[in-house]
Protein backbone atom coordinates (compact mmCIF):
# COMPACT_ATOMS: atom_id res chain seq x y z
CA UNK A 1 0.00 0.00 0.00
CA UNK A 2 1.09 3.52 -0.89
CA UNK A 3 0.26 6.51 0.81
CA UNK A 4 0.27 10.41 0.34
CA UNK A 5 -0.37 12.83 2.65
CA UNK A 6 -1.19 16.80 1.00
CA UNK A 7 -1.51 19.71 3.19
CA UNK A 8 -0.01 23.20 2.51
CA UNK A 9 3.06 23.23 4.98
CA UNK A 10 5.10 21.05 6.46
CA UNK A 11 7.89 20.03 8.53
CA UNK A 12 10.45 21.16 8.96
CA UNK A 13 9.11 24.57 7.36
CA UNK A 14 6.29 25.01 10.09
CA UNK A 15 6.01 22.31 13.19
CA UNK A 16 1.93 22.96 13.66
CA UNK A 17 -0.09 20.32 15.06
CA UNK A 18 -1.38 19.14 11.83
CA UNK A 19 2.10 18.76 10.52
CA UNK A 20 2.48 16.76 13.69
CA UNK A 21 -0.09 14.57 12.98
CA UNK A 22 0.13 13.73 9.42
CA UNK A 23 4.30 13.49 10.98
CA UNK A 24 2.48 10.42 12.72
CA UNK A 25 0.55 9.02 10.44
CA UNK A 26 4.08 8.61 8.43
CA UNK A 27 6.10 7.67 10.26
CA UNK A 28 3.55 4.78 11.61
CA UNK A 29 2.70 3.78 8.41
CA UNK A 30 6.66 3.15 7.41
CA UNK A 31 7.04 1.09 11.00
CA UNK A 32 4.04 -1.16 9.17
CA UNK A 33 5.42 -1.56 5.75
CA UNK A 34 3.37 1.06 4.47
CA UNK A 35 5.08 3.58 1.61
CA UNK A 36 3.96 7.32 2.89
CA UNK A 37 4.58 10.33 1.52
CA UNK A 38 3.90 13.40 2.20
CA UNK A 39 2.95 16.35 -0.73
CA UNK A 40 3.39 19.48 0.18
CA UNK A 41 4.11 23.13 -0.28
CA UNK A 42 7.15 25.96 1.06
CA UNK A 43 7.91 29.32 0.30
CA UNK A 44 11.89 28.66 -0.90
CA UNK A 45 12.15 25.18 -2.40
CA UNK A 46 10.76 22.87 -4.94
CA UNK A 47 12.14 19.18 -4.14
CA UNK A 48 11.03 15.67 -5.61
CA UNK A 49 10.65 13.15 -2.88
CA UNK A 50 13.27 13.40 -0.42
CA UNK A 51 13.51 11.43 2.78
CA UNK A 52 12.22 12.82 5.92
CA UNK A 53 13.32 10.21 8.47
CA UNK A 54 11.57 6.42 7.49
CA UNK A 55 9.07 8.96 4.99
CA UNK A 56 9.48 11.00 2.03
CA UNK A 57 8.08 14.53 1.24
CA UNK A 58 7.31 16.34 -2.20
CA UNK A 59 7.90 20.06 -1.97
CA UNK A 60 6.28 22.60 -4.23
CA UNK A 61 7.65 25.90 -4.04
CA UNK A 62 4.47 28.45 -4.26
CA UNK A 63 3.60 31.38 -6.05
CA UNK A 64 2.09 33.32 -4.28
CA UNK A 65 -0.70 33.03 -1.57
CA UNK A 66 -3.99 34.47 -0.62
CA UNK A 67 -5.28 33.92 3.14
CA UNK A 68 -2.74 31.53 4.52
CA UNK A 69 -3.23 29.57 1.02
CA UNK A 70 -0.25 28.43 -0.52
CA UNK A 71 -0.74 28.35 -4.76
CA UNK A 72 1.02 27.07 -7.46
CA UNK A 73 0.38 25.85 -11.21
CA UNK A 74 2.93 24.07 -11.60
CA UNK A 75 1.44 21.77 -8.40
CA UNK A 76 -0.99 21.59 -10.36
CA UNK A 77 0.82 19.35 -13.03
CA UNK A 78 2.96 17.80 -10.24
CA UNK A 79 0.16 16.57 -8.65
CA UNK A 80 -1.45 15.13 -11.98
CA UNK A 81 1.67 13.29 -12.80
CA UNK A 82 2.06 11.09 -9.26
CA UNK A 83 -1.51 11.16 -8.35
CA UNK A 84 -1.64 6.92 -9.87
CA UNK A 85 1.31 6.30 -7.49
CA UNK A 86 -0.62 5.80 -4.79
CA UNK A 87 -3.62 3.35 -3.36
CA UNK A 88 -5.00 6.22 -1.07
CA UNK A 89 -4.47 9.60 -0.97
CA UNK A 90 -5.46 11.62 2.31
CA UNK A 91 -6.08 15.29 2.07
CA UNK A 92 -5.72 17.33 5.65
CA UNK A 93 -8.44 19.76 5.58
CA UNK A 94 -8.42 22.57 5.28
CA UNK A 95 -6.27 23.89 2.39
CA UNK A 96 -8.62 25.64 -0.23
CA UNK A 97 -5.86 24.95 -3.12
CA UNK A 98 -5.86 21.07 -2.39
CA UNK A 99 -9.60 21.17 -3.82
CA UNK A 100 -8.25 22.35 -6.80
CA UNK A 101 -5.76 19.78 -6.54
CA UNK A 102 -8.33 16.92 -6.43
CA UNK A 103 -11.01 18.73 -8.77
CA UNK A 104 -8.58 18.48 -11.62
CA UNK A 105 -6.68 15.95 -11.26
CA UNK A 106 -10.01 13.14 -10.47
CA UNK A 107 -7.29 10.46 -9.07
CA UNK A 108 -8.41 7.25 -9.21
CA UNK A 109 -6.70 6.17 -5.69
CA UNK A 110 -9.13 6.09 -2.69
CA UNK A 111 -9.01 8.96 -1.03
CA UNK A 112 -9.50 10.27 2.56
CA UNK A 113 -10.17 13.80 4.20
CA UNK A 114 -8.72 14.05 7.59
CA UNK A 115 -11.00 16.95 8.83
CA UNK A 116 -9.25 19.22 11.25
CA UNK A 117 -11.04 21.80 11.56
CA UNK A 118 -14.55 24.20 10.25
CA UNK A 119 -12.83 27.49 8.54
CA UNK A 120 -13.92 30.10 11.06
CA UNK A 121 -11.86 33.37 10.40
CA UNK A 122 -12.24 34.01 6.66
CA UNK A 123 -15.97 34.88 6.44
CA UNK A 124 -16.13 37.02 3.67
CA UNK A 125 -13.63 34.70 1.37
CA UNK A 126 -15.60 31.73 2.72
CA UNK A 127 -19.03 32.88 0.42
CA UNK A 128 -16.49 32.81 -2.84
CA UNK A 129 -15.12 29.27 -1.04
CA UNK A 130 -18.14 27.18 -0.69
CA UNK A 131 -19.15 25.81 -3.57
CA UNK A 132 -15.70 24.43 -4.14
CA UNK A 133 -15.46 23.30 -0.56
CA UNK A 134 -18.73 21.30 -1.04
CA UNK A 135 -17.64 19.75 -4.19
CA UNK A 136 -14.51 18.34 -2.79
CA UNK A 137 -16.11 17.00 0.00
CA UNK A 138 -18.93 15.68 -2.02
CA UNK A 139 -16.35 13.65 -4.36
CA UNK A 140 -14.22 12.29 -1.55
CA UNK A 141 -14.62 9.01 -0.21
CA UNK A 142 -14.41 9.22 3.27
CA UNK A 143 -13.97 12.10 5.85
CA UNK A 144 -12.33 11.67 9.18
CA UNK A 145 -12.90 13.69 12.13
CA UNK A 146 -11.03 14.03 15.50
CA UNK A 147 -13.51 13.77 17.80
CA UNK A 148 -17.60 12.97 17.86
CA UNK A 149 -18.01 16.73 19.19
CA UNK A 150 -16.51 18.28 16.38
CA UNK A 151 -19.04 16.21 14.01
CA UNK A 152 -21.92 17.40 16.40
CA UNK A 153 -21.06 20.62 15.76
CA UNK A 154 -19.62 21.35 12.37
CA UNK A 155 -22.32 22.67 10.01
CA UNK A 156 -20.46 21.29 7.58
CA UNK A 157 -20.33 17.84 8.42
CA UNK A 158 -23.80 17.23 9.16
CA UNK A 159 -23.91 17.33 4.97
CA UNK A 160 -21.37 14.87 5.24
CA UNK A 161 -22.16 13.00 8.49
CA UNK A 162 -23.00 8.92 6.33
CA UNK A 163 -19.32 9.28 5.00
CA UNK A 164 -17.70 10.32 8.27
CA UNK A 165 -16.09 8.73 10.76
CA UNK A 166 -14.11 9.42 14.21
CA UNK A 167 -10.38 8.86 14.54
CA UNK A 168 -9.05 10.35 17.77
CA UNK A 169 -5.44 11.97 17.23
CA UNK A 170 -2.85 10.16 19.39
CA UNK A 171 0.44 11.08 20.61
CA UNK A 172 3.72 8.53 21.07
CA UNK A 173 3.95 7.24 24.44
CA UNK A 174 7.06 9.24 26.09
CA UNK A 175 8.93 7.42 28.62
CA UNK A 176 12.30 9.33 27.84
CA UNK A 177 14.49 9.95 31.05
CA UNK A 178 15.68 13.56 30.74
CA UNK A 179 18.39 14.96 31.09
CA UNK A 180 18.59 15.84 34.83
CA UNK A 181 21.03 19.13 33.77
CA UNK A 182 18.23 20.46 31.87
CA UNK A 183 15.69 19.59 34.65
CA UNK A 184 17.64 21.63 36.66
CA UNK A 185 17.60 24.08 34.75
CA UNK A 186 14.02 24.79 34.25
CA UNK A 187 13.11 23.91 38.15
CA UNK A 188 15.64 26.78 39.05
CA UNK A 189 14.03 29.33 36.35
CA UNK A 190 10.35 28.11 36.76
CA UNK A 191 10.05 26.35 39.84
CA UNK A 192 8.35 23.48 40.39
CA UNK A 193 4.42 24.64 40.55
CA UNK A 194 2.93 26.53 38.24
CA UNK A 195 0.32 26.58 35.53
CA UNK A 196 1.88 26.05 31.61
CA UNK A 197 0.73 27.11 28.80
CA UNK A 198 1.67 25.61 24.96
CA UNK A 199 1.03 27.11 21.79
CA UNK A 200 1.07 29.32 18.67
CA UNK A 201 0.51 33.20 19.81
CA UNK A 202 -2.86 33.46 17.53
CA UNK A 203 -6.15 35.12 17.78
CA UNK A 204 -8.25 32.08 18.79
CA UNK A 205 -5.90 30.87 21.46
CA UNK A 206 -7.31 32.64 24.33
CA UNK A 207 -3.71 34.64 25.17
CA UNK A 208 -6.39 37.56 27.09
CA UNK A 209 -8.09 35.68 28.50
CA UNK A 210 -4.71 34.16 30.41
CA UNK A 211 -3.31 37.47 31.34
CA UNK A 212 -6.31 38.78 32.92
CA UNK A 213 -6.37 35.44 34.93
CA UNK A 214 -3.29 35.84 36.10
CA UNK A 215 -3.58 39.23 36.91
CA UNK A 216 -6.53 38.36 39.02
CA UNK A 217 -5.07 35.04 40.73
CA UNK A 218 -1.30 36.15 40.99
CA UNK A 219 -0.56 32.51 40.34
CA UNK A 220 2.44 31.19 38.38
CA UNK A 221 2.32 31.19 34.53
CA UNK A 222 4.50 29.77 32.36
CA UNK A 223 3.63 30.63 28.33
CA UNK A 224 5.46 28.45 25.90
CA UNK A 225 5.54 29.46 22.06
CA UNK A 226 5.68 32.12 19.75
CA UNK A 227 3.72 33.49 16.61
CA UNK A 228 2.01 36.30 14.93
CA UNK A 229 0.88 38.02 18.49
CA UNK A 230 3.81 37.28 20.20
CA UNK A 231 4.81 41.11 20.76
CA UNK A 232 1.72 42.29 21.44
CA UNK A 233 1.26 39.64 24.35
CA UNK A 234 4.59 40.15 25.43
CA UNK A 235 3.84 43.74 25.76
CA UNK A 236 0.59 43.52 27.49
CA UNK A 237 2.07 41.49 30.02
CA UNK A 238 4.90 43.88 30.47
CA UNK A 239 2.14 46.88 30.95
CA UNK A 240 0.09 44.73 33.50
CA UNK A 241 3.45 44.24 35.61
CA UNK A 242 2.72 40.39 35.24
CA UNK A 243 5.83 39.28 37.11
CA UNK A 244 3.86 35.78 37.92
CA UNK A 245 4.05 35.64 34.04
CA UNK A 246 7.44 34.07 31.93
CA UNK A 247 7.57 33.72 28.38
CA UNK A 248 10.30 31.44 27.27
CA UNK A 249 9.81 31.54 23.53
CA UNK A 250 9.53 28.78 21.14
CA UNK A 251 11.36 25.07 22.92
CA UNK A 252 12.63 22.23 21.52
CA UNK A 253 10.56 19.02 22.61
CA UNK A 254 12.69 18.03 25.57
CA UNK A 255 12.96 21.24 27.20
CA UNK A 256 9.08 21.53 26.85
CA UNK A 257 8.40 17.75 28.27
CA UNK A 258 10.47 18.82 30.77
CA UNK A 259 7.96 21.54 31.62
CA UNK A 260 5.31 19.57 31.48
CA UNK A 261 6.81 17.15 34.20
CA UNK A 262 7.47 20.26 36.35
CA UNK A 263 4.03 21.71 35.86
CA UNK A 264 1.00 21.98 38.52
CA UNK A 265 -1.18 21.71 35.59
CA UNK A 266 -2.14 22.90 31.66
CA UNK A 267 -4.23 25.87 30.97
CA UNK A 268 -5.27 25.92 27.36
CA UNK A 269 -7.76 29.16 27.13
CA UNK A 270 -8.52 29.11 23.67
CA UNK A 271 -12.48 30.38 23.43
CA UNK A 272 -13.16 29.97 19.52
CA UNK A 273 -13.59 26.83 17.67
CA UNK A 274 -10.82 26.92 14.87
CA UNK A 275 -9.23 25.61 17.57
CA UNK A 276 -10.52 21.94 16.81
CA UNK A 277 -8.74 19.40 18.91
CA UNK A 278 -5.83 20.73 21.69
CA UNK A 279 -2.72 18.95 21.01
CA UNK A 280 -1.27 20.47 24.01
CA UNK A 281 -4.27 18.90 26.33
CA UNK A 282 -2.81 15.36 24.84
CA UNK A 283 0.75 16.06 25.57
CA UNK A 284 -0.95 17.26 29.05
CA UNK A 285 -2.86 14.37 29.28
CA UNK A 286 0.48 12.35 28.37
CA UNK A 287 2.37 13.76 31.20
CA UNK A 288 -0.49 12.90 33.60
CA UNK A 289 -1.42 16.65 34.32
CA UNK A 290 -5.00 17.96 35.15
CA UNK A 291 -6.36 19.98 32.36
CA UNK A 292 -8.22 23.32 31.96
CA UNK A 293 -9.89 24.65 28.90
CA UNK A 294 -13.04 25.92 27.25
CA UNK A 295 -16.28 24.43 26.00
CA UNK A 296 -16.33 25.73 22.58
CA UNK A 297 -18.35 22.54 21.10
CA UNK A 298 -15.21 20.73 19.92
CA UNK A 299 -12.46 18.02 20.89
CA UNK A 300 -11.32 19.99 23.65
CA UNK A 301 -13.88 18.65 25.07
CA UNK A 302 -13.62 15.29 24.51
CA UNK A 303 -9.83 14.74 25.55
CA UNK A 304 -10.82 17.06 28.57
CA UNK A 305 -13.82 16.02 30.79
CA UNK A 306 -14.98 18.24 33.50
CA UNK A 307 -14.24 17.05 36.96
CA UNK A 308 -13.14 14.10 35.68
CA UNK A 309 -9.73 14.74 34.39
CA UNK A 310 -9.74 18.47 34.62
CA UNK A 311 -11.71 21.64 34.48
CA UNK A 312 -13.91 22.83 31.46
CA UNK A 313 -15.09 26.47 31.56
CA UNK A 314 -17.58 28.90 29.34
CA UNK A 315 -15.17 30.75 26.77
CA UNK A 316 -13.81 33.75 27.21
CA UNK A 317 -14.19 34.09 31.02
CA UNK A 318 -11.11 35.25 33.05
CA UNK A 319 -13.18 34.80 36.41
CA UNK A 320 -14.07 31.17 35.59
CA UNK A 321 -10.54 30.62 34.53
CA UNK A 322 -9.26 32.12 37.78
CA UNK A 323 -11.57 30.09 40.05
CA UNK A 324 -10.26 26.61 38.04
CA UNK A 325 -6.53 27.44 38.47
CA UNK A 326 -7.35 27.90 42.21
CA UNK A 327 -9.39 24.71 42.33
CA UNK A 328 -6.60 23.01 41.12
CA UNK A 329 -3.54 25.12 43.10
CA UNK A 330 -5.34 24.53 46.66
CA UNK A 331 -6.55 20.99 45.92
CA UNK A 332 -3.84 18.63 46.24
CA UNK A 333 -6.14 15.55 45.82
CA UNK A 334 -8.03 16.77 43.27
CA UNK A 335 -5.20 17.63 41.16
CA UNK A 336 -3.36 14.10 41.40
CA UNK A 337 -7.02 12.37 40.70
CA UNK A 338 -7.46 14.94 37.45
CA UNK A 339 -3.90 13.94 36.52
CA UNK A 340 -4.34 10.35 37.03
CA UNK A 341 -7.36 10.13 35.06
CA UNK A 342 -5.91 12.16 31.95
CA UNK A 343 -2.65 9.50 31.86
CA UNK A 344 -5.50 7.00 32.17
CA UNK A 345 -7.63 8.66 29.25
CA UNK A 346 -4.51 8.64 27.40
CA UNK A 347 -3.25 5.56 27.09
CA UNK A 348 -7.02 4.08 26.37
CA UNK A 349 -7.79 6.57 23.64
CA UNK A 350 -5.53 8.64 21.97
CA UNK A 351 -2.21 6.96 22.06
CA UNK A 352 -0.12 7.32 18.45
CA UNK A 353 -0.69 3.41 18.07
CA UNK A 354 -4.40 4.32 18.43
CA UNK A 355 -4.66 6.81 15.78
CA UNK A 356 -2.55 4.77 13.48
CA UNK A 357 -4.10 1.64 13.59
CA UNK A 358 -7.37 3.20 13.29
CA UNK A 359 -6.69 4.53 9.75
CA UNK A 360 -4.83 1.48 8.48
CA UNK A 361 -7.49 -0.33 8.98
CA UNK A 362 -9.59 2.32 7.27
CA UNK A 363 -7.11 2.67 4.36
CA UNK A 364 -7.36 -1.38 4.15
CA UNK A 365 -10.87 -1.48 3.90
CA UNK A 366 -11.87 1.13 1.29
CA UNK A 367 -9.28 -0.68 -0.68
CA UNK A 368 -11.00 -3.81 -0.01
CA UNK A 369 -14.63 -1.93 -1.04
CA UNK A 370 -12.54 -0.80 -4.24
CA UNK A 371 -11.97 -4.17 -5.38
Amino acid sequence: MRVLHVYKTYYPDTYGGIEQVIYQLSQGCARRRIAADVFTFSPDKETGPVAYEDHRVIYNKQLFEIASTPFSLKALKRFKQIKDDYDIINYHFPFPFMDMLHLSARPDARTVVTYHSDIVKQKRLMKLYQPLQERFLASVDCIVASSPNYVASSQTLKKYQDKTVVIPFGLEQHDVQHDPQRVAHWRETVGDNFFLFVGAFRYYKGLHILLDAAERSRLPVVIVGGGPLEAEVRREAQQRGLSNVVFTGMLNDEDKYILFQLCRGVVFPSHLRSEAFGITLLEGARFARPLISCEIGTGTSFINQDKVNGCVIPPNDSQALVEAMNELWHNDETASRYGENSRRRFEEMFTADHMIDAYVNLYTTLLESKS
